[in-house]
């Protein structure tokens, strides 16, 4: 795009100085401010000027144009080489991560937390006792209430729910 202005605007410029050359080449006395020249061609130095002003600001917009890519290359290979850190990272973390529960799983597995399992399994063990205990007289209860069960094992002293003899 901007190629094509730059042409364009060539091409304009060389179209003015062909139809208006002898304008262009007419001598006139030009004053610099520091120094006076007494003929010179000024509208071609004006033509020649404005030529030069805009080779510049297309060079200028390149060069501007390949830093601006050669800044996101930059980041891009940063981006990635950060990426690429945090993958590392994170697979080390799961390395970690699965190695620890190995550890714990085969601690649990040989008995290491011997102490904390055993005292778990105690209570499980007691909680199922107990829990046996109270099915077996609800089970006797019901069976002496609907008249399963003879009335004389009731009576040889079983533990009842209701607390009646």
């Amino acid at each position: 795009m901007r190629t094509t202005v730059l042409i364009a605007g060539l091409v304009l410029l060389l179209i003015f100085a062909v139809l208006n050359f002898g304008s262009l080449m007419a001598l006139q006395p030009m004053n610099l401010g520091f120094v006076q020249y007494v003929t010179a061609p000024i509208g071609l130095i004006m033509l020649l000027t404005a030529i030069f002003s805009a080779l510049l600001f297309y060079f200028w917009a390149g060069i501007s144009n390949l830093r601006a890519q050669a800044d996101t290359a930059k980041l891009l290979r940063d981006m990635e080489t950060l990426r690429v850190s945090l993958d590392s990272q994170e697979g080390s973390r799961f390395a970690e991560l699965r190695s620890h529960l190995d550890t714990r799983m085969n601690a649990l597995g040989t008995g290491e937390m011997g102490s904390e399992l055993r005292a778990v399994n105690a209570r499980i063990d007691g909680l199922q006792q107990d829990m046996n205990l109270q099915l077996a007289q609800l089970d006797d209860y019901l069976k002496t209430r609907l008249g399963d069960a003879p009335a004389a094992q009731a009576r040889l002293g079983e533990v009842r729910l209701d607390k009646k003899l």
